[in-house]
């Protein structure tokens, strides 16, 4: 069971830094001379990257839910290794990890919507472009979360 508990910690860790990675890196959207993140963009010009502000052509509103969903994510999934370490040392069986699950069940919605309405609402028109590393990242932290809430709630009944 220890070796279980050990695989989970590391999974959960690894989910974190993909949700860091995925949210402060500038790598959501690309083009040849261009990167976009959720916070900036950043400009080639004569080899030289220049960072500059979020066109005005995006919509506020979904920006904003993109960055504060992102955020949340973060927050929630690192509240939930701390309740985790927490609950192995206070809680009786039956009770323990139901409070890690449902963080990192908050962190996955979180990161579900915030690349979802990326998706959905952003360079849709843009024809020259891909998706990039963070982006990617943070699709796979969704389900890196999405399997530690599951392994969580079917551990909360386990002995450990």
């Amino acid at each position: 069971m220890l070796v279980l508990l050990a695989l989970i910690f590391l999974l959960h860790v690894a989910g974190i830094i993909l949700l860091l990675v995925a949210t402060i890196d500038n790598a959501w959207w690309f083009t040849d001379n261009m990167a976009t993140d959720v916070w900036f963009r950043w400009i080639k010009v004569n080899g030289v990257w220049n960072t500059t502000d979020l066109p005005s052509t995006y919509p506020q509103e979904y920006l904003q839910a993109v960055q504060a969903s992102s955020v949340l994510a973060c927050v929630f999934s690192i509240l939930g290794i701390f309740v985790f370490v927490a609950q192995l040392f206070t809680l009786a069986k039956g009770k323990r990890f139901t409070f890690s699950g449902i963080f990192q069940l908050l962190a996955c919605l979180c990161i579900m919507i915030a690349a979802s309405i990326y998706t959905d609402i952003f360079h849709q028109q843009e024809t020259n472009g891909w998706y990039g590393h963070s982006f990617i990242l943070a699709w796979i932290s969704f389900a890196f979360t999405f399997i530690s809430c599951v392994i969580y709630f079917v551990l909360r009944k386990k002995t450990a």
